[in-house]
């Protein structure tokens, strides 16, 4: 079981893996959107959205709905978006050991 956990998080990783799929999730953290909402958002193609949103589909990190001739897309487990501000916080305290570390080389 415990390689098991170990393969979802390394697959769930790689799904993350890509500054545009972290962009679209954030977009969903904030709620439901259609690749034409996150296309506009992101001013990007939208086969380069699709595309994105089709590796995050098959790693089951978000849910698809069809409407009439729309798909709306939202986050799978809302716990994506707690990871998503741990993942914020973990680079803000990265930001200030390197601050601090500059002022102690600039203060010698």
């Amino acid at each position: 079981m415990n390689s098991d956990i170990q393969q979802f998080k390394t697959e769930f990783f790689k799904a993350l893996a890509h500054p545009m799929r972290i962009r679209i999730l954030e977009l969903l953290s904030e709620g439901e959107k259609n690749v034409n909402e996150l296309q506009a958002i992101l001013g990007s193609e939208g086969s380069a959205v699709s595309q994105q949103l089709a590796v995050l589909r098959a790693k089951n990190v978000v849910a698809s709905v069809k409407e009439g001739t729309t798909v709306i897309y939202s986050l799978r487990d809302p716990l994506i978006k707690d990871l998503l501000a741990v993942t914020k916080q973990i680079f803000d305290n990265h930001l200030v050991n390197a601050i601090s570390l500059l002022e102690g080389i600039r203060s010698e």
